[in-house]
């Protein structure tokens, strides 16, 4: 799995290589982050977020494009988890700390200037419209995630922000302290960086 900025950029780089005509990318934007909400609403259920397209392909004939968006992260949580493997990552000490959460965040920092219009997805983002999910989240629940992700967007990841998007996090504020300082450790290791640079480019 991957996080915020992580899925934003993974996207950027579907677009450009297959530009989709069909689809409109600030919504389907919209739905790669999306799935990730239930971290603020413990009644949704991670069965609803992630396991709600079968198969987890891209194929997104029928979706909206914030369906579309939603299953590409699907995707992109699968197919990253299969780069790793595949390039030993976990074998390194520490890249599995808090579920592999630390490795996701630093992953945050690493690959954010590879966007170059996070100002408007900052917009957007405190302005979403409406959507039905057909999960049950209500509009409240929608506008707060999005704009939580605003505000961690609006410029790269470091220690202070990464740990005030944690607190925000009901089951991961307590946490945040010490993902933090993990995060920090893996920081120093050039070997984390260096994999982690690779799943953008292996990703689709």
């Amino acid at each position: 799995m991957a996080s915020i900025v992580a899925h934003i950029v993974y996207a950027r780089k579907y677009f450009e290589k297959f530009e989709p005509a069909s689809l409109d990318r600030d919504e389907f934007l919209l739905g790669c982050v999306f799935p990730d909400i239930r971290r603020i609403d413990e009644s949704i259920s991670r069965k609803d977020s992630h396991l709600h397209f079968f198969p987890i392909d891209l194929n997104f004939k029928g979706l909206s494009s914030f369906e579309a968006g939603w299953k590409f992260h699907l995707y992109c949580d699968m197919r990253r988890e299969e780069i790793l493997n595949e390039m030993g990552f976990y074998r390194i000490s520490g890249s599995d700390d808090f579920a592999n959460l630390s490795a996701k965040l630093l992953e945050d920092e690493i690959v954010y200037d590879m966007y170059n219009n996070w100002e408007k997805i900052k917009h957007y983002f405190n302005n979403p419209p409406e959507i039905e999910t057909r999960i049950g989240v209500s509009k409240e629940t929608f506008e707060l995630w999005f704009a939580l992700l605003s505000n961690y967007v609006k410029r790269k990841p470091d220690s202070k922000s990464m740990h005030i998007f944690l607190s925000k996090q009901p089951k991961l504020a307590e946490k945040a302290d010490s993902i933090v300082e993990s995060i920090n450790r893996l920081r120093e290791n050039k070997r984390i960086a260096d994999v982690l640079k690779k799943v953008v480019d292996e990703i689709i």
